[in-house]
């Protein structure tokens, strides 16, 4: 059967779960719409650990926007053509979901009860979305007092258990290792080589998009998966003969969160940007490799430089990222002067601005109003 007979047979309007296809879907949700709406699963399904008897359980990840940024790419000059891939348009508002419609459709396949996470926010909504449309429990981890109230906002409607622990989020992985030992838990953290396997695919977007790996690929670091899935798809594809060259991985991390820029644990990390707020990730030795492989750099920017380039990239982009996505923007104003000339250069933003708007809020609060005349609202316009 050709691929197009294939989604023709699965994806056709009124298909109903258990029809065919890739997977077996029997009791479990189907995607169904146009060619080119599925999640990662259908469109990278030969690069991905599915078999006939995986369950499909996506609600239409990956195909994000590669935005070329002309505001961006005239302030790092020289030529250099900037694009960001705006991942905080997933289902959940961040990357999280390329990953978790892989694990969680390979826990049923393993027969796993429970999902369970540590989180810093934006793995626990993922885990939480893609457990309720499962239709499994989903236990979430977490550091008390350390998480964006926007994602915590939706790992509880989504229906997870939510356990807020006395430590930070090194401690509530560690606590989800020791579950993750029993047979009817699923961890669908990163250090689950499923989640890894799935966020490879935003690498095959962006050379899919562009015809080729950028020269350069910024993104933020907290627990190291991301670079580590990004380094692997680009190396895929390359091997593949679908490219014709690798890019330099240049990861970001909060200077007060720096383990692997200092080569050190921190014991209590800090910074504004919670999502990656970590003093040992779990992906450490593996972040390592991808920037070492990839002749790439780890940097740190600052809380205040994080900020300042979040509203840049808002009020000159017109992408609103939560501030850990604002990491690479900040380290690309960091480090443009040491850009080569004609660079591409990919900034991978992870989550949606409105994950995490607590830094902005107070400039949003007790708004003064004025008196419902025009000229009054012009005055207040500075028109």
């Amino acid at each position: 059967m050709s691929g197009n007979s294939l989604e023709a047979e699965n994806f056709r309007p009124g298909a109903l779960p258990g029809s065919g296809g890739p997977g077996n879907r029997s009791g479990y949700p189907t995607n169904i719409g146009a060619p080119g709406t599925f999640g990662v699963l259908t469109r990278y399904r030969d690069f991905l650990p599915i078999n006939e008897n995986t369950p499909i359980i996506s609600l239409g990840e990956g195909d994000t926007p590669l935005v070329q940024s002309p505001r961006l790419s005239e302030r790092v000059g020289r030529g250099c053509e900037v694009f960001i891939k705006n991942e905080g348009v997933n289902p959940t508002g961040s990357f999280k979901d390329r990953g978790m419609t892989v694990a969680v459709s390979k826990a049923i396949e393993r027969a796993a009860r429970v999902l369970i996470c540590a989180s810093t926010g934006n793995t626990s909504a993922s885990a939480a979305a893609y457990a309720a449309r499962a239709g499994m429990p989903c236990a979430v981890i977490l550091p008390a007092g350390k998480i964006a109230a926007g994602k915590l906002l939706q790992a509880f409607v989504y229906g997870a258990k939510i356990v807020a622990i006395e430590g930070n989020f090194d401690d509530a992985l560690r606590i989800v290792r020791d579950l993750g030992e029993r047979d009817d838990f699923a961890i669908v953290n990163s250090i689950n080589p499923d989640r890894i396997a799935g966020q490879r695919t935003a690498a095959f977007e962006v050379v899919d998009l562009l015809g080729d790996a950028p020269d350069f690929h910024f993104l933020p670091v907290g627990n190291g998966g991301n670079i580590t899935a990004y380094w692997a798809g680009y190396r895929e594809y390359h091997q593949q003969k679908r490219s014709t060259k690798l890019p330099a991985m240049i990861g970001f991390q909060s200077a007060g969160a720096a383990p692997i820029y200092y080569n050190r644990v921190i014991e209590k990390p800090e910074t504004i940007a919670s999502a990656i707020r970590i003093g040992n990730p779990a992906s450490w030795k593996e972040a390592r490799v991808a920037i070492g492989e990839s002749h790439g750099a780890i940097d740190i920017v600052t809380d205040e430089e994080i900020l300042e380039a979040q509203l840049w990239l808002a009020r000159n982009e017109g992408i609103f990222v939560e501030p850990a996505s604002a990491a690479p923007i900040a380290g690309l104003f960091k480090r443009s002067a040491k850009m080569p000339e004609k660079s591409r250069i990919v900034c991978t933003v992870t989550g949606h601005g409105l994950k995490d708007p607590e830094p902005f809020k107070n400039k949003i609060d007790n708004l003064p109003p004025v008196p419902a005349k025009i000229d009054s609202v012009l005055r207040a316009i500075g028109w």
